[in-house]
C-alpha cells in the first residue's frame, strides 16, 4: 500500500528545488535590467562629455580587472551589488566613445540603432529558447572556449594586420560565441547549477555587451562600404 506521507513529502522537496532557480532567475534578471539601465545613463554622460576613445579601451581594461579580482570575492555579499554596477557603469562609460563613432557617420544613427534592436532580439530569443526548452546546454561549454580561444588569437593578429574581412569575421564569431554563452549560463540558471545572482547577471550582461559591439563593427564596416 502507497504511503501518502511519502509523497506529500516528495512534492513539497520538489517544489522546494524549483523555488531557488526560479528565485535566482529572478534576481539575475532584475539585476540584468538595472545594470543594463545603468550603463545607458554612463554611456549618455560619456556622449555628453565627448570623451576621447582611449577611454573604451581604459574602461575595459579596469572593468575586467574589477571582474576577475574583485566581483567573486564580494559576490556572496552586499557589496557585490555595488561592485557589478561599478563594472557596468565603467563599461556603459567607455561604449559612449564608441558610440560617439559610429553616430558621427552619416548613417550613425541607423547603425547603432540596429545593433541595439540586433541585440534585443539575440538575447530574447536565445533565453526564452532555453528557458522554455529546459535542455542541458553544458555540453556547448567547450566549443565556446575553443572558439573564444581562436578568436582572440585572430584578434592579436589583427591588431598587426588591420584586414577588414578579419574584422568582420572575429565580430561575426564572436556575435556566435556570446550567444552560446547566453544558452550556457541561462541553462545553468534554470537548472539550478547557478545559485549566485550577481555573479550570474555578470555572465549575461557580457555577452549582451560584447554581442551589441561586435554588431556594430559589422554594420559599421558594411555601411562604410556603401
Amino acid at each position: 500500500m502507497a504511503n501518502p506521507g511519502i509523497s506529500v513529502v516528495r512534492t513539497a522537496k520538489d517544489a522546494q528545488g524549483a523555488v531557488a532557480p526560479n528565485k535566482v532567475l529572478k534576481n539575475t534578471y532584475m539585476l540584468l535590467s538595472a545594470t543594463l539601465g545603468f550603463s545607458a545613463v554612463t554611456a549618455m554622460l560619456s556622449l555628453a562629455l565627448a570623451v576621447p576613445p582611449w577611454t573604451y579601451m581604459a574602461s575595459v581594461i579596469v572593468s575586467m580587472v574589477l571582474g576577475i579580482f574583485v566581483l567573486p570575492r564580494t559576490a556572496n555579499s552586499a557589496s557585490g551589488i555595488g561592485v557589478i554596477f561599478l563594472i557596468t557603469g565603467l563599461l556603459g562609460f567607455g561604449l559612449g566613445a564608441i558610440l560617439s563613432m559610429y553616430l558621427a557617420l552619416p548613417n550613425g544613427p541607423q547603425i547603432v540603432g540596429l545593433a541595439f534592436g540586433g541585440t534585443a532580439t539575440i538575447f530574447l530569443g536565445l533565453s526564452g529558447y532555453a528557458l522554455t526548452s529546459k535542455r542541458d546546454f553544458s555540453f556547448i561549454g567547450g566549443f565556446i572556449f575553443a572558439g573564444m580561444m581562436v578568436a582572440m588569437i585572430a584578434m592579436i593578429a589583427n591588431i598587426f594586420l588591420q584586414i577588414p574581412a578579419l574584422s568582420l569575421a572575429i565580430s561575426s564569431v564572436i556575435i556566435l560565441l556570446m550567444s552560446g554563452f547566453i544558452l550556457f549560463d541561462t541553462s545553468r540558471i534554470a537548472r539550478g547549477e547557478e545559485t549566485n545572482y550577481i555573479m550570474a547577471t555578470y555572465g549575461i550582461y557580457l555577452s549582451i555587451f560584447n554581442i551589441f559591439v561586435s554588431l556594430l563593427q559589422i554594420l559599421g564596416i558594411m555601411g562604410g562600404d556603401d
